[in-house]
């Protein structure tokens, strides 16, 4: 589930809501807001939090295992 995903992917680098606010432009309401799961994301938001965490739309929306799916090989 994304939420669960999104929770780990901060906590396993290390990066709280108030820091991935300020590099990334998202609100810090929306992020708590997507950490809890009252708010999905959209197209555009996901592939700022993919090129951000450096993983594939399909391991941020819970389809593989793999967050490196999308580098191939």
């Amino acid at each position: 589930m994304f939420k669960d995903i999104l929770k780990e992917l901060l906590q396993m680098h290390n990066i709280t809501a108030y820091q991935m606010s300020k590099e990334t432009g998202i609100s810090e309401a929306l992020i708590s807001h997507r950490k809890s799961g009252r708010q999905l994301p959209k197209y555009d938001s996901i592939n700022l939090l993919c090129d951000y965490f450096d993983v594939s739309a399909d391991y941020l929306l819970g389809r593989t295992d793999n967050p490196n799916s999308h580098k191939g090989g």
